[in-house]
């Protein structure tokens, strides 16, 4: 089935709701979102496209990107949206290697894509062009997709390499959507869908349970991330949800205790992409309250691996709430999770080992990437490339991608157990351990931190918890960790410098 299935119903039933908002000015109802919506797909099909094509979306966060992202549903083709924060040289990259003969932008990204990309035809959110095409006569309904045609093509962040595209389809989508209402967080017709992160990314994957409930989309005029605007706007729409990197939600809890914010009007926030550690989580619930829900997932299986619920998150009570909120969860309700050896043979409990994961989320494969997908794809299993550790209860606990772990005189060190324990210092912000080379144990354990705190006293907090083995050898001071447009660390730029 076609999603946009889902915006045709809300329109025919709940036409004169409010959809779509710019801040606190509304743009559209469901009714005129839905109509915008097929004016733009006739005017693809008038120009040729429709099944088995593709149509790029570089578009800052904003209303017209639902509309857009529906049209293309609606004309049959699939989406491929790019992160609107990457270069015009990468944007180039991805337009070629998906096909895509069409792109869709908004103002301060066109030229961009011009300079790198003349070839391909470059409509741009508000232009006269792109207002022609919203008074093209409408196709009548979305076209009649089968559940395993492709929706969205998503690049991969490529911290290493070329990124890689994850096939998405109807089916995959339909699945993390209605896994969501179970396993995450209910939705209803009141709830404000608030994109502060991406929409190219998870961010946007989520607007899905928001339009098939009827709930209003809100885009920040800032179209991005902007701590007081988000508290702004979550105070004046009363019942806001967004998704959130880890590093926002510190960001958040920061500022709010600065400038005495409370976070009213924020119903959930969902959190993943990124290590979310103890301390971070604990501060923000003692500042926040029980708003905040774990999520883990990949591209491969978008938001849908597993899930921490708001009791987990917010439990002090349970004898393992500490673990508990160490972990990413449990399996969520579409899919099956098991650790594994590299070549897919199952672990007992409490082993560590590769993060597998089957069922009808998982994608069907890499665009035109026969090789990765050998490598990826195991009889049926996704092979995550995150280590993990599951307990007898199902909780998960990730301790670090298959390549980031240090293996220093034999014995291995996950950075993130390292990472947790500096963190409890009151004077680190942020920190990312790594493996640097050393000519007789192959590797030794370095931390780059973010912060004041002495070397003797990050050395007592490690002597205190962990291994003297997995203590760092050397601690680095620097401004901030270089990270990636999702707020990713680069664990491979911070090894680079001991090339």
């Amino acid at each position: 089935m076609n999603l946009g299935v889902w915006l045709h119903r809300q329109a025919q039933v709940n036409g004169e709701k409010p959809a779509l908002f710019l801040g606190q000015e509304l743009v559209a109802s469901y009714g005129t979102f839905h109509d915008r919506t097929a004016r733009l797909a006739g005017w693809l099909n008038a120009r040729g496209i429709g099944p088995g094509d593709h149509v790029a979306i570089f578009m800052k966060n904003c209303p017209e990107y639902l509309i857009v992202l529906y049209g293309i549903w609606y004309a049959g083709a699939a989406a491929v949206p790019i992160n609107a924060k990457l270069h015009g040289r990468e944007v180039a990259w991805i337009l070629s290697n998906s096909g895509a003969t069409k792109i869709f932008t908004t103002d301060g990204l066109t030229q961009s894509v011009r300079d790198e990309a003349p070839d391909i035809h470059c409509i741009e959110a508000g232009s006269g062009e792109f207002e022609e095409a919203l008074q093209t006569k409408p196709v009548a309904a979305p076209y009649a997709a089968a559940p395993g045609d492709l929706a969205w093509l998503f690049y991969t962040s490529g911290t290493t390499g070329k990124p890689k595209g994850v096939m998405i389809t109807h089916r995959m989508l339909m699945g993390m959507a209605l896994t969501y209402l179970n396993d995450v967080d209910g939705v209803s017709p009141e709830d404000q869908a608030l994109y502060a992160a991406p929409m190219s990314h998870g961010a946007g994957l989520y607007n899905l349970m928001h339009v098939l409930k009827g709930a209003a989309h809100v885009c920040p005029v800032s179209g991005g991330f902007d701590e007081g605007e988000i508290f702004d706007l979550a105070e004046h729409f009363g019942r806001v949800h967004m998704f959130c990197a880890p590093t926002m939600i510190t960001r958040m809890t920061s500022v709010a205790r600065q400038t005495g914010r409370t976070g009213r009007g924020l119903r959930t926030i969902v959190y993943g992409g990124g290590p979310m550690y103890v301390a971070d989580i604990v501060d923000a619930v003692e500042h926040f309250g029980p708003v905040f829900v774990q999520i883990y997932g990949q591209g491969e299986c978008p938001m849908a691996i597993t899930a921490l619920s708001r009791h987990d998150v917010t439990d002090r009570d349970h004898p393992r709430w500490r673990d508990r909120l160490a972990s990413v969860g449990r399996a969520q309700s579409g899919v099956e999770v098991q650790i594994g050896t590299a070549d897919g043979a199952a672990l007992p409990v409490g082993e560590t080992g590769e993060i597998m994961v089957r069922g009808d989320i998982v994608m069907p494969g890499y665009w035109q990437n026969p090789e990765a997908n050998a490598k990826t794809l195991i009889d049926g299993w996704l092979m995550t490339g995150d280590l993990g550790v599951m307990d007898a209860e199902g909780y998960l606990t990730l301790q670090d991608r298959s390549k980031d772990v240090i293996i220093t005189g034999g014995s291995n060190v996950y950075p993130r157990e390292v990472e947790e324990v500096l963190l409890e210092h009151p004077q680190v912000a942020e920190v990312s351990v790594i493996g640097r080379p050393h000519a007789d144990w192959g590797e030794e354990v370095v931390a780059f931190v973010v912060g004041d705190a002495s070397d003797k006293d990050l050395n007592d907090l490690c002597n205190a918890q962990i291994a003297r083995f997995k203590r760092p050898k050397a601690y680095f001071r620097v401004p901030e960790l270089p990270k990636n447009n999702y707020g990713k660390v680069l664990k491979t730029e911070l090894r680079s410098r001991f090339s």
